[in-house]
């Protein structure tokens, strides 16, 4: 392969990369940069000679990046976030983000609680922002927020690296959630029945460890990795579902399923807020962030 400098590259090929990465398509990149389908796949092929890979191989889902695309990835994505980071900071009151995007990490339970809010405060401070949210939890996420996979993360806890930044947003606890009229579910009660457990895992949660605490255990009849699926898993059935407070009462409200006391001492936990250190400057993550921070104003969410 030649060797190629930097004044020997149109720089606009780095975005190419970048939507092509993300979108996974000719079509979909090119609606993305508003451009045409062959200028995309002129791109690519100009790409290919810069780097000497052939960076995307189509499948029969699309285009697959390679090995090397994938370490390219966040080295041009750093690139590219420090070029627009050097424009907002021209004019850090610019309130044009049309076209822009921040990639936000969390569970499901974060998002069915808090997802409509966030949306909300991050629209006041940066007005059509697209917020993506990406299913995240605290044993992947530092690892996603420094590959650049993600801007930044809501988790309870997962940032101890050197390189992240954290800020404590609040406080959780758990309570169960049934398909009942009952008040309150006693500790006999809450062995006896059958358990729905949501984990990325599928087999043993938070409540087990509680449990054995006491010498019990619990007959867990189902596992899913998602809060969404719980109004279908327990509609209709005497399960029992042990989540986090914030998602028992967002689902109970839109279903009519009942949230009660858990009879069990179960950890609370934090919640937190995670970003790479080196993006502390950016203008833009800068006012998400006050967004998120003031989305968890009110916490727990009965608070508000």
């Amino acid at each position: 392969m030649s060797q190629i400098n930097i004044d020997q590259v149109d720089l606009n090929l780095l975005k190419t990369f970048e939507a092509l990465h993300d979108e996974s398509s000719a079509s979909r990149a090119a609606l993305r940069l508003g451009v045409t389908q062959s200028a995309i796949s002129a791109g690519l092929r100009r790409l290919r000679e810069v780097y000497g890979d052939q960076l995307f191989v189509r499948t029969g889902r699309g285009l697959a990046p390679t090995l090397r695309a994938n370490q390219l990835k966040p080295v041009i994505s750093e690139a590219l976030d420090r070029c627009r980071q050097s424009l907002a900071m021209v004019n850090p009151d610019n309130q044009q983000y049309q076209g822009r995007s921040v990639v936000l990490g969390l569970s499901d339970d974060f998002e069915l609680a808090y997802g409509r809010r966030l949306i909300e405060a991050i629209a006041q401070r940066a007005p059509k922002l697209r917020v993506i949210f990406r299913q995240t939890h605290s044993q992947i996420v530092a690892g996603a927020l420094l590959d650049r996979t993600l801007d930044l993360a809501i988790t309870a806890g997962g940032f101890a690296q050197g390189r992240l930044s954290r800020q404590v947003l609040g406080e959780g606890d758990y309570r169960c959630l049934v398909d009942s009229d009952q008040a309150h579910i006693s500790l006999d009660e809450f062995v006896t029945r059958e358990h729905i457990l949501v984990s990325s895992g599928g087999f043993i949660g938070i409540t087990d460890e509680g449990l054995a605490a006491q010498g019990l255990n619990r007959q867990v009849c189902a596992s899913t990795s998602h809060f969404a699926a719980l109004p279908f898993l327990l509609k209709g059935s005497q399960a029992v579902a042990t989540i986090p407070r914030h998602a028992a009462q967002a689902i109970a409200e839109m279903t009519g399923l009942r949230v009660l006391p858990c009879p069990l001492a179960l950890p609370r936990y934090p919640v937190e807020l995670g970003w790479r250190t080196q993006a502390q400057l950016d203008p833009l993550l800068l006012k998400v962030r006050e967004a998120i921070v003031a989305g968890f104003t009110c916490w727990p969410p009965s608070a508000c």
